[in-house]
């Protein structure tokens, strides 16, 4: 992997839902949860497709407000993973489980797996750690991030 790397990296999948890793600057941080990776896109169901894409500050859109009130200390906009073709808003954020996904990825601290599906917990912590170095490597101009399919039947 290169050392310099943003990726997420898919490594199981579940009924509804993606367990992958990120890892910021070549190193790992946290889990995510996405929603199922389809074929064809259904609409906040559907996990982004591997490519290669943008990591910006989106100011005005998701829950910047909430967000902005919740983590005062570093938020400066909400994680927006750009350049997906026929996606948008992509939003790196909180919550636990595919349903709060709407085709984002959740942070995670650890996952369990119920009834067939994955999901995350210790999101809030997670999120923490990762918001600061995801805003780190954007000011620092590293502002791309790698989605990778490595989904092993577990």
């Amino acid at each position: 992997m290169d050392n310099a790397a943003n990726k997420i990296i898919r490594v199981a999948e579940g009924k509804h839902s993606t367990l992958s890793h990120l890892y910021i600057g070549g190193l790992f941080c946290c889990y995510l949860l996405e929603d199922k990776v389809r074929d064809h896109k259904v609409a906040g169901q559907t996990a982004i497709p591997p490519g290669n894409y943008g990591l910006s500050l989106n100011l005005g859109a998701g829950k910047n407000g909430t967000y902005a009130k919740r983590y005062p200390e570093f938020h400066e906009g909400m994680m927006e993973i750009v350049e997906i073709p026929n996606y948008r808003l992509v939003f790196i954020h909180t919550g636990n489980n595919h349903a709060h996904t709407r085709g984002c990825p959740l942070t995670g601290l650890y996952w369990v797996s119920i009834n067939g599906d994955y999901e995350v917990r210790g999101s809030v912590v997670a999120y923490r750690e990762a918001y600061p170095q995801l805003l780190a490597q954007i000011k620092a101009g590293n502002d791309r991030i790698i989605v990778e399919n490595a989904i092993r039947q577990l």
